[in-house]
């Protein structure tokens, strides 16, 4: 039952620190990402683009509860199939981008660094390269993630030990009640950090959710609130000060 409540809340306080935390990304020019694509690799044409907003890790949330994206894709014409990212760091330390680090995992390794708050990315297999472009994390982004799931979760442990300490079949019934409204954003959430991780804003699925959690929240309310008063009016009856035959 800890352990339960504390991935439960958990996850929810994850959610809604990221949410919080997020709040002061800036908003996104295309034409600016496209200028900057230009200047990094000077000279060469992307062979396929998207831009947009990202979905709530891919699903179920409108564009407003997205981080606003940018993606070019590459060929190389050479031998050389690490020419983008050799090319990319150079002219990137030439034009000032800031936290030059290297994204191992690949062939070729990546690159990322952070200019104008945005946050550039390229991975590059065999010939075909990425640059993506992505909102920076404003400062103390992860600080605020860590400290609001860390508080969600023990919120969450002690809700239900105490719960747990207390007699049934109330504390099994609220568990259940809880369990189900919040498991699915606790699903989705852990599947999209598994995905892309903390490596931009995280922004959450709860609003996504909320359309279909409050309306599932308020029937299981009602639906254990009769059990829990059909449950008590028979013990009420043959309590003591009932009168016996």
């Amino acid at each position: 039952m800890v352990l339960l409540g504390a991935a439960l809340f958990g996850t929810a306080g994850l959610s809604l620190g990221s949410w919080y935390a997020g709040r002061g990304t800036e908003p996104v020019n295309f034409d600016r990402i496209q200028s900057m694509a230009a200047e990094l690799l000077p000279g060469t044409e992307s062979v396929g683009s998207s831009v947009g907003l990202n979905h709530v890790y891919g699903a179920l949330g409108p564009d407003d509860f997205g981080s606003a994206y940018a993606e070019y894709h590459y060929v190389d014409a050479i031998a050389d199939e690490c020419a983008h990212s050799e090319l990319v760091r150079r002219n990137a330390a030439a034009l000032g981008w800031q936290g030059n680090h290297r994204v191992t995992g690949t062939p070729c390794d990546g690159w990322r660094a952070e200019r104008d708050g945005l946050t550039a990315t390229l991975t590059q297999v065999d010939r075909m390269a990425v640059l993506r472009f992505v909102p920076a994390a404003p400062d103390g982004y992860v600080t605020v993630i860590l400290i609001a799931t860390v508080l969600g979760a023990a919120a969450g442990a002690a809700l239900f030990w105490l719960a747990g300490r207390r007699r049934p079949p109330v504390p099994r019934l609220v568990g259940t009640l809880v369990t189900m409204v919040l498991l699915p954003g606790v699903v989705l959430t852990w599947q999209g950090l598994l995905a892309n991780g903390l490596a931009e804003p995280t922004w959450p699925v709860w609003p996504a959710l909320a359309p279909v959690l409050v309306p599932l929240a308020l029937v299981l309310l009602l639906a254990g609130l009769i059990f829990y008063v059909g449950r008590r009016e028979p013990s009420q009856v043959s309590g003591p000060g009932t009168s016996q035959p």
